[in-house]
């Protein structure tokens, strides 16, 4: 299941990157509403991945706290 979500996690990181680098690699549009086009797709492009390391830290912190096995009388209750 980890690896499933580590899978889909680097897809979401991954999934701006076509777009930013075509935006910022060439020219395909100019002036003051490019520019802040530019700046905010980075930001989002930097906030994805962000939050897509986010979620594999996060369930990877819950599959650490949970033990492997469970006492018989623990499940019991």
């Amino acid at each position: 299941m980890l690896e499933k979500v580590r899978i889909h996690a680097a897809q979401l990181e991954a999934a701006l990157d076509p777009a930013h680098a075509t935006f910022t690699g060439e020219a395909v549009w100019t002036g003051p509403a490019a520019r802040d086009f530019a700046g905010e797709l980075t930001g989002r492009r930097a906030r994805l991945r962000v939050l897509a390391q986010r979620i594999v830290e996060e369930l990877e912190g819950e599959l650490r706290a949970t033990p492997e096995k469970v006492a018989r009388s623990s499940a019991a209750r």
